[in-house]
Order: C-alpha cells, then sequence, then structure tokens
C-alpha cells in the first residue's frame, strides 16, 4: 500500500521550501497539485521532474477515488495546493479523510501556512484563535459574523483583496469599531505588509489605500485586554509595518 504526502510549499518566497518536500517531491510516484499551471513554475524551480496532475475543489469528487486505487496500488503520492498547507482553505480533506476509511497512511510534513506569520505579527493573544477561513459569501455569513463578534479569542479571516473593505465594514458593524485589528498581506514576499489599528481604522485605511495580493484579517477577542501595539511611524524595509 502506498502512501499520501500532504506537502506545503511556499506562500510567497521560494527560499521557505524545506529540504524534507523537496525530497519527498522529487522521489514521489505522482503530485497532485490545486492549479499545474502555477505549481509547474515551483516544481521547475526545484528541478522536480514528477509527473503532476490536477485535484482541486472543481474536480476533487471525481479525482479522490482514482488517486486511492493509485495508493492502494503501492503507488506514493503527494498533494500540493498553489500555497501553504492543502486541507487549509484549499484542497486536501475530502483525499485525507477517503485515505482513512482506506486505511491508507497519511503524512503531512511541517511547513508554510499564511496565517500564522499574520497571527504573530498583528499583536493579539496567541495563546486561544480560530481560524475562519474565508467567510461565506451570502448565506451564513452574518451568522459567522455575530460568532466572531462573540468570540472570547483571536479570529482569523483569509480575505481577496477586493472585499477586503466590504468585510472590514461588516465587521466594524458586529464587533464595533474599536475593536483591535490586524491586516497581513503578500506574507513573506517582496512586499510583505502588517497594518495594525482598530476595524474602523483599517477600514478607512485600505479605503484609500487599495490592497493588493493574499490578505489576512485578525481580529481581536471580545474581551481583549492585551496592551495596544505600540504606536509608531510607517517603517519601510523587507517587512513593513504600520501602527494607525
Amino acid at each position: 500500500m502506498g502512501r499520501l504526502y500532504i506537502v506545503p510549499t511556499p506562500v510567497g518566497n521560494m527560499a521557505d521550501m524545506t529540504p524534507r518536500a523537496i525530497e519527498v517531491l522529487k522521489s514521489c510516484d505522482r503530485i497532485y497539485a490545486e492549479d499545474t499551471r502555477t505549481s509547474a513554475v515551483l516544481l521547475r524551480h526545484f528541478e522536480i521532474t514528477t509527473p503532476c496532475s490536477s485535484h482541486h475543489k472543481f474536480n476533487e469528487h471525481a479525482t479522490v477515488r482514482p488517486i486511492i486505487d493509485q495508493l492502494l496500488a503501492g503507488e506514493t503520492v503527494a498533494l500540493i495546493s498553489d500555497a501553504g498547507t492543502p486541507g487549509i482553505s484549499d484542497p486536501g480533506f475530502l483525499l485525507t479523510r477517503e485515505c482513512r476509511r482506506d486505511g491508507i497512511e497519511v503524512e503531512t510534513l511541517p511547513g508554510a501556512t499564511a496565517f500564522v506569520p499574520a497571527l504573530v505579527n498583528s499583536g493579539l493573544p496567541t495563546d486561544r484563535f480560530t481560524f475562519e477561513g474565508f467567510l461565506p459569501p451570502k448565506k451564513g455569513r452574518q451568522t459567522r459574523l455575530e460568532k466572531i463578534a462573540a468570540s472570547d479569542c483571536t479570529s482569523i479571516i483569509y480575505e481577496s483583496p477586493l472585499r477586503l473593505v466590504k468585510t472590514l465594514e461588516q465587521l466594524a458593524v458586529a464587533c464595533g469599531g474599536e475593536r483591535e485589528a490586524s491586516v497581513s498581506r503578500e506574507i513573506s514576499k517582496l512586499h510583505n505588509t502588517t497594518v495594525n489599528g482598530t476595524l474602523d481604522e483599517l477600514k478607512n485605511y485600505f479605503t484609500e489605500n487599495i490592497p493588493r495580493g493574499e490578505i489576512v484579517i485578525i481580529v481581536g477577542a471580545r474581551d481583549d485586554k492585551a496592551p495596544k501595539v505600540h504606536k509608531n511611524k510607517y517603517r519601510q524595509n523587507s517587512h513593513s509595518t504600520t501602527d494607525l
């Protein structure tokens, strides 16, 4: 019987790829990727020539069984996403669940994921947190916003740059505009930026400064008693931080 490897890939900087991840991708029988075109850049960079096929949210129900059959036949398979760890707001859960049901060993390698550096950068409490991923676009969205507003631990949300201001507005209404929060974008990339402030301040800031790239929003707990982040001027270097 084969083994499924869940292999994290860099969320930005190629240097974040671990030697073990490269070794697994080179030695396995087949790689399944969220987008083979995106992953081709990574594979070429590390001179990985293992055959690569697609496994994404639009075809995963159709491809899970054939992948399971390959694993049962003794092949070693690696699953990667466009960036970060598969299964974290990316395809991976369904395949992992079916492997467990068929008694196939699954091994997840440690590695990159966007929300951990965003959480630590925020300066908000990290001892307890809830990962919300992407909020529902319509049905169930208000319920989730209300749960975040009532939460007694830090909340983590993924968002696109086009919807960021709208989401910050909705969070400000649900949680109160003075709730401490943080927005990180382009983590580990050249324009890696974190902006700390209240939800009202962040909403105003990103209304005037249209963001680009992948976004992680960190929202403080309902009764957050942590000291506020020290206010200072914007500084520009390999990692930029703004305290509003």
